[in-house]
């Protein structure tokens, strides 16, 4: 699946985050966003260790863009919470590491193969600051 509920959250983070004035805590965000407190906070440590976020600690602590958001792609965003590159299909990119071992014969793959690097390109290319604006 391409958009799971990890980078769901942490797309809406990073929006949240974007706008933000100073850091804001896993807490803060969790309340704004009505999502589980600790899913979050894993999400949000993941991000910060790519840094993506730069996170601060003690009472003012918490979370703030590291990055500009016209320099965080949703493919870096995605493969960080997701721990792989997302993927719309099964489908390996690659014939050799088919899992069924049968892409040699599989009249779909190259198909799925070429969709499935256009969306990665899309990706690539789609930015936090992208997201923004359109809302």
């Amino acid at each position: 699946m391409l958009i799971t509920r990890a980078s769901e959250y942490a797309i809406l983070s990073l929006i949240l985050l974007s706008s933000a004035k100073e850091p804001m805590d896993s807490e803060t965000l969790s309340r704004e966003l009505t999502i589980s407190k600790s899913f979050l906070a894993k999400i949000l440590q993941s991000l910060a260790k790519a840094e993506i976020l730069k996170s601060y600690k003690g009472s003012k602590g918490g979370f703030a863009l590291q990055k500009s958001a016209k320099d965080i792609s949703m493919l870096e965003v995605m493969s960080v919470v997701e721990g792989k590159a997302p993927a719309v299909f099964e489908c390996s990119p690659s014939e050799k590491d088919c899992p069924s071992d049968r892409a040699n014969i599989c009249s779909i793959w190259p198909f799925l193969n070429k969709l499935q690097g256009k969306i990665d390109i899309f990706l690539q290319t789609l930015t936090l600051a992208d997201i923004i604006e359109e809302d």
